[in-house]
């Protein structure tokens, strides 16, 4: 080859690689330029990849890397850092435990994590060094020799958490989904996938169907709780609806709340027939609750006390309403004004601590009972019933009772009446002056007049008479009384079971005997 050729070659050959090297300063003049740089190594490929290592030398840690140092700290156990190894070591390896009790025999141990999935299994190898010392290796075996940079406690831990939330969205009863702006679903629970499944007899596919109306707030409870229906095949069940807004997309969690449903019916219904039962009772009803507002009233109250509807509807005060009473005199008519306010407030806490009662004589004439009774929570109620009539009889009753007795203690006889059991029912003053001390007994009363009188055929009778002995008895007789007065008893049967005894001094005209051969002393001696 001559001089000319191959400086030909040599030629070419510089000028390809004078080629490659300027295009390859323009490529990263050019990446330099628009941003884009070359990629980079991870960081766990530039460093040497920090394993998981502990030594423990009679269970006291001697050392350890700053990963399973990390991974002691996340615990917390009074009895050092071996107990805080066990604590985690023992949910994940299962059978490490009592490996780590022989491993003086043994030597070395090793185990696969029972827990995780996928890279997030881990694994443990304990090796004695010396007697004594151990030193512990927790390793993942997917990332070993691939130079694959991760945390494997996070991943597993993430995991784990992933698989329990999963786990108990599926298991939960209540229904859970995602909807976004225009109330589309984007996902849901598997309870939300079983519900929208018995609604339609064919396959659902996305977007998921919209199994509840859009809720509405539920009356009185103060809180933004919404409630919503679901029919399904004609049974109605009803939910709970709580929403929670991310971002454009909103959560919504539907409580089952039939239990809610029923009881708040049951208690309107059972409201509505104690309404209906007050509005028909004759004595009116006022309760108030634990701040003393009237919450409850019946129209037997507006009968009764005269106070305006407008009133009673606008929930005034237990001290109000005393008040309003008072103006229009339906009250008993105080003496001040300061006790009043006195007398109502003892009305009011002896009616909050327990049964009280007390009797209004109204200058009008009429007489109310008020009777006022704790209720739970603090609550208490008042009863107003109107017992004039009751008052009036009874006044009547009282004087005809009067009455009766000023006739029984004017008659000149000595009366009293036994009851049933032997009691004394009733006497008069004419037998207490006779029969001075005499008990309120029968029993105790013929021990008296035995007492007092001389024996004798007549008070024998009087007593088989009262006692209720067999045989032929009589109804009348003579006996010799005290002060050796001749006296004629008489027993007369009453009603009820009652015998009523009269003692009385005989016509002097009769003294002697109608055959006139005898005094009727000797008679009743007979």
């Amino acid at each position: 080859m001559s001089l000319h050729g191959i400086g030909l070659i040599l030629l070419a050959v510089l000028t390809g690689t004078a080629s490659v090297v300027l295009a390859t300063a323009l490529a990263r003049w050019w990446d330099r330029r628009s941003g884009r740089a070359r990629p980079r190594l991870p960081q766990g490929l530039e460093s040497s990849l920090k394993p998981m290592v502990l030594l423990f030398r009679d269970q006291a840690l001697v050392d350890a890397t700053p990963p399973a140092r990390a991974l002691l700290d996340r615990f917390s156990a009074p009895e050092g850092d071996w107990a805080r190894l066990l604590q985690w070591i023992g949910p994940r390896f299962p059978d490490a435990i009592n490996a780590l009790g022989g491993i003086d025999r043994s030597g070395r141990f090793e185990s696969l994590g029972q827990t995780g999935a996928g890279s997030a299994a881990l694994r443990l190898v304990v090796e004695q060094i010396d007697p004594g010392l151990l030193r512990i290796t927790i390793t993942d075996p997917q990332a070993e020799y691939a130079g694959i940079v991760v945390d494997s406690m996070s991943q597993q831990a993430m995991e784990e958490e992933l698989d329990l939330l999963r786990r108990s969205l599926d298991q939960t009863p209540m229904l859970v989904w995602r909807q976004d702006a225009e109330e589309r679903v984007t996902w849901a629970n598997a309870a939300y996938l079983r519900r929208a499944e018995g609604q339609s007899d064919e396959p659902i596919g996305w977007p998921l169907p919209r199994l509840l109306d859009a809720p509405r707030p539920v009356p009185g409870s103060g809180t933004r709780t919404r409630r919503a229906s679901l029919n399904q095949n004609g049974a109605v069940s009803w939910y709970d609806c709580h929403s929670h807004q991310t971002g454009e997309q909103t959560m919504m969690f539907a409580l089952p709340a039939d239990a809610a449903v029923r009881a708040e019916r049951s208690l309107r219904e059972f409201v509505q027939t104690l309404t209906k039962t007050f509005a028909d009772l004759p004595i009116g009803l006022a309760i108030f609750d634990r701040q003393r507002q009237l919450q409850l009233f019946n129209p037997a109250l507006i009968d009764l006390t005269n106070l305006p509807t407008g009133f009673l509807t606008a929930r005034p005060t237990l001290f109000d309403l005393l008040d309003k009473l008072r103006e229009l005199r339906m009250v008993p008519e105080p003496k001040d004004f300061r006790s009043w306010r006195q007398q109502m407030s003892n009305l009011e806490s002896a009616a909050a601590t327990g049964h009280h009662v007390e009797e209004w004589s109204l200058p009008g004439g009429q007489t109310y009972r008020v009777t006022g009774r704790p209720h739970p929570d603090g609550a208490v109620a008042f009863l107003f019933e109107d017992i004039t009539s009751e008052m009036s009889l009874t006044r009547k009753f009282r004087a005809e009772m009067a009455l009766g007795n000023s006739i029984l203690d004017n008659i000149g006889e000595a009366v009293v009446v036994f009851g049933p059991g032997g009691r004394v029912a009733m006497a008069n003053g004419v037998y207490r002056d006779l029969w001075p001390g005499a008990p309120d007994d029968l029993g105790g009363a013929l021990a008296c007049w035995q007492s007092r009188a001389e024996g004798g055929p007549g008070l024998d009778a009087l007593g088989a008479r009262l006692g209720g002995a067999e045989g032929t008895l009589r109804d009348s007789g003579l006996i010799v009384g005290p002060g050796g007065r001749l006296l004629g008893w008489t027993v007369t049967r009453l009603p009820a079971g009652r015998q009523m005894v009269r003692f009385r001094l005989p016509d002097p005209a009769t003294q002697a005997d109608p055959a006139g051969q005898r005094p009727l002393a000797a008679t009743a001696a007979r």
